[in-house]
């Protein structure tokens, strides 16, 4: 294989100052076999002056090339550049002819056949450097240009591009010709879909699955297109600019690796949000929120795009803020910010705390492989805090102003950080340059901590600040309710900033006084000692499920830095989940519980304790719900009570029966979790994984069956599942990461634990073959994580130093030591 070059900042900026890219025609022919398909592409470009540059290609074979007519030496290319040498001031025309290579990975043209019907699917994902894969490009972000797209596919399918495409007869498929776009966000879906389409605003929508996804899509078609239309609305509403583009179309693909990918016209999406089974009320807010999303990047990231891959945080870190705030303001989930406290919050101060950390907008993004490490939950989740801190502080109106001045100013083009800085400034007298160096170039979490002084009715408040960044906050001050004993009632919410000019004044000590009220900012917050004793008593007496947000998260916050025993947090699961109406927050508090506490936080001794403490605590929300009055909180409950059960009896009665009694009944995801969970207990066996697959025969049942089988106690079933995962590379990313998920058991420490040390040298190796995704799902999924002993962290630490594992896995490597470390510490704590 050779070795494909990263492209460095200053190779970007070189070839930018020499090139302008008018315009690509791309023709992609996709009917010549299930291994490559044919890739031609004309490339019209004027140099600025004489000079020399290179073009990207990775193909599977490559063909021709010829420049102003002239045949280049095809045997020039070396890795993924073909270099044009001694290019004349003025306009070119390059073209180049290949094959290329489909994808199993997500990555570039990725191909699937459905298992359920035998049809076959393709899409691109091009992010990045994955262009490369399907067309020869000059291939960095600040390079726009118009392309034209031409697609030939089997008669039967429908083709989807970024603009409205046309079939031309036999096969043939002409996508319109784009506005300027980057290279990234080139978009091609093909395959024998299953359309639902309207017209909005004058343009035409579309969503589009698999054909055996069909009645699902079917079922929620309306809710989606609300969703779209409320969120489409609600923009124009806020931006100057109307959206940039000819049509907007939503493809939910298969094996999708990200959530979904905002190309201009064409948003892809995982083809999980095609629901198959019951799902809660969360969950389809949080499909929402991705809409809502994807749509935002429209304006920001593919009208207005980053000129390098430093600026990248602030594309995702806009549309995270506008996807949760447009939800709240346009659509029926109104209380989306509790969902972002609780669970993409928590992902950001996790990532804030690792030796990976970075700040918010780095400056030291050289290249390409640099610059994929830092989707994060510091890109999203710490970015979008930011910038709602911002708005706090600014103001709503002046922030959409300086939001409108950077559409206007940069349409079509590219821009920089301190190009959206200078348009926000334009519109306020605060000092917008200063913030965004405390905020956006400095890493870390914050801790702000009360202390009251004072006697009798006359207390202040202090509020130590452990950090450096200013913080506009809301304080809560909370009384116990007299006539209600466990309720708290909101006395007064103080806005304070931070760090205080002097101690301010709260009157009558209250029982509950909470730093970060309405999760405003971005910091972690602790309790004086009387409201940590409000809190064990009273925490589901307070009336907003966004405070009890803030709190569970204080609580997260203090077990994972050692202040507060893992016993403790259960205590207050167990004690305040059975009468928590938020779904995002039993979810939220019942993954954290049973993924970290119970997993990795309590010693193995403690364990069977820690679990049965959930186990109790789901029991309890299946009685309170038996009215069926609360299916969402049910369903968690259910869910939650499968993954922990510790005996086999009663989720074996469930699977027999095909429900649990009072409901609900068994889908296809609930039965695929008894029997993973029967596989992991040892009650179940290859025969019966056998038949629930012929039952459900669907992608999702193979990535069921596949979960299943490596769950199964037996060294055979474990042999065989690690040759799939490290041996063998034909597993889709898909297949691979429901294996890793099977695998590793607590319960079966003792089983694998000679794999633990193989996890190393296997994980380095198939990274090194198989790319970043399958890097990135081996360093998350595959990771022996229950394994939270000395000897794990030795063997890790000693991979990042003499194995040399590729730079995606090497970023997994280092995030998931740190929190193996972290686990250790707070055993020991």
């Amino acid at each position: 294989m050779s070795f494909m070059s990263v492209l460095t900042r200053d190779e970007a900026q070189s070839r930018a100052k020499l090139l302008d890219v008018h315009r690509y025609t791309i023709e992609l022919d996709l009917t010549t076999g299930e291994e490559t398909f044919e890739s031609s592409t004309v490339i019209r470009f004027a140099a600025r002056t004489d000079g020399a540059t290179f073009v990207e290609v990775k193909p599977a074979a490559l063909h021709s090339v010829t420049l102003d007519g002239e045949p280049l030496d095809p045997d020039t290319l070396d890795g993924n550049r073909l270099p044009l040498d001694h290019l004349t001031a003025g306009d070119h025309e390059l073209r180049v002819r290949t094959s290329m290579r489909y994808s199993r990975t997500g990555e570039g043209m990725h191909r699937f056949t459905d298992p359920t019907d035998g049809e076959t699917y393709l899409y691109t994902q091009l992010f990045m450097d994955d262009v490369q894969r399907v067309f020869a490009a000059f291939d960095q972000p600040d390079l726009k240009s118009v392309f034209e797209l031409t697609v030939k596919a089997p008669e039967t399918w429908t083709v989807l591009a970024n603009g409205i495409t046309e079939h031309l007869g036999e096969g043939r498929w002409q996508a319109a010709p784009t506005p300027l776009i980057s290279t990234y966000l080139v978009a091609v879906a093909a395959g024998p879909w299953h359309s639902v389409r309207t017209e909005h605003d004058g343009r035409p929508f579309g969503l589009h699955c698999r054909r055996s996804l069909a009645p699902h899509l079917d079922a929620d078609a309306d809710e989606l297109l609300e969703i779209t239309r409320q969120c489409y609305d609600r923009y124009h509403e806020k931006f100057e600019e109307p959206y940039p583009f000819d049509s907007y179309d939503q493809a939910f693909v298969p094996e999708f690796n990200a959530g979904a990918m905002e190309n201009p016209g064409l948003v892809t999406f995982r083809d999980e949000f095609v629901y198959r089974s019951a799902v809660t009320d969360t969950e389809r807010q949080t499909r929402a929120m991705v809409i809502a999303h994807e749509m935002a990047h429209m304006w920001f990231g593919d009208l207005v795009t980053l000129q390098w891959w430093d600026d990248i945080w602030l594309n995702e870190s806009f549309a995270e803020y506008m996807g949760y705030q447009t939800l709240t303001e346009a659509t029926r989930f109104t209380d989306t910010w509790t969902d972002f406290g609780v669970v993409r919050k928590a992902w950001g101060y996790d990532a804030d705390q690792r030796p990976s950390t970075h700040p918010v907008a780095p400056e030291n993004v050289d290249d390409t492989a640099s610059a994929l490490l830092n989707f994060d939950g510091i890109s999203y989740a710490k970015g979008a805090s930011a910038l709602r801190q911002l708005v706090t502080w600014l103001g709503e109106k002046d922030f959409l102003a300086g939001i409108n001045t950077h559409f206007a100013r940069h349409r079509f083009a590219n821009a920089t950080l301190a190009d959206f800085i200078d348009s926000l400034a334009a519109h306020t007298d605060r000092d917008v340059h200063a913030w965004a160096d405390a905020w956006l170039r400095t890493t870390g979490v914050d801790t702000l901590t009360p202390t009251l002084h004072g006697s009798n009715g006359d207390h202040t408040l202090t509020v130590t600040h452990d950090g450096s960044r200013p913080h506009r906050v809301a304080v809560g001050l909370y009384d116990l309710d007299l006539a209600d004993e466990g309720r708290l009632t909101l006395r007064e919410r103080l806005e304070v900033d931070i760090p205080q000019s002097a101690p301010q004044p709260i009157g009558k000590r209250p029982a509950l006084v909470l730093l970060n009220d309405s999760d405003l900012t971005y910091t972690k917050v602790r309790f004086d000692p009387a409201s940590s004793e409000t809190v064990r008593t009273s925490l589901s007496g307070l009336p907003d499920p966004l405070t009890r947000a803030v709190v569970w998260n204080a609580l997260r916050d203090a077990v994972r830095d050692g202040d507060l025993a893992p016993t403790a947090y259960l205590d207050a699961a167990r004690a305040h989940l059975p009468r928590e109406t938020d779904l995002a927050l039993v979810q939220g508090v019942l993954a954290f519980a049973s993924g970290q506490v119970a997993d990795r936080y309590v010693t193995p001794e403690q364990r069977p304790a820690a679990v049965a403490t959930l186990s109790a605590l789901c029991r309890d929300l299946i009685r309170r719900t038996e009215d069926g009055d609360h299916p969402g909180l049910r369903l968690i409950a259910v869910r939650h009570f499968i993954d922990g059960a510790a005996h086999p009896d009663t989720i074996a009665a469930w699977l027999a029966d095909g429900t649990v009694p009072g409901g609900p009944e068994l889908d296809p995801d609930l039965r695929w979790r008894v029997l993973a969970r029967l596989a992991v207990l040892g009650a179940t066996d290859e025969r019966a994984i056998a038949t629930e697959l012929a039952r459900d025969p669907s992608a999702t049942g193979q990535e069921g069956a596949a979960r299943c089988r490596a769950a199964l106690p037996d060294a055979e079933a474990k042999r065989t599942a690690w040759a799939a995962m490290f041996d063998d590379d034909t597993l889709s990313n898909y297949l691979f990461t429901a294996t890793a998920q099977g695998f590793w058991q607590p319960e079966q420490s003792d089983l694998v634990a000679d794999y633990v040390p193989r996890f190393y040298q296997d994980a380095v190796a198939v990274a090194a073959r198989r790319g970043p995704a399958i890097a990135e799902a081996a360093g998350r999924w595959a990771f022996p994580a229950h394994a939270v002993t000395p000897d794990t962290l030795h063997l890790g630490r000693a991979c990042l130093t003499d194995a040399d594992p590729t730079p995606a896995l090497r970023r997994k490597l280092i995030d998931q030591l740190d929190d193996l470390a972290r686990a250790l510490r707070v055993r020991n704590a």
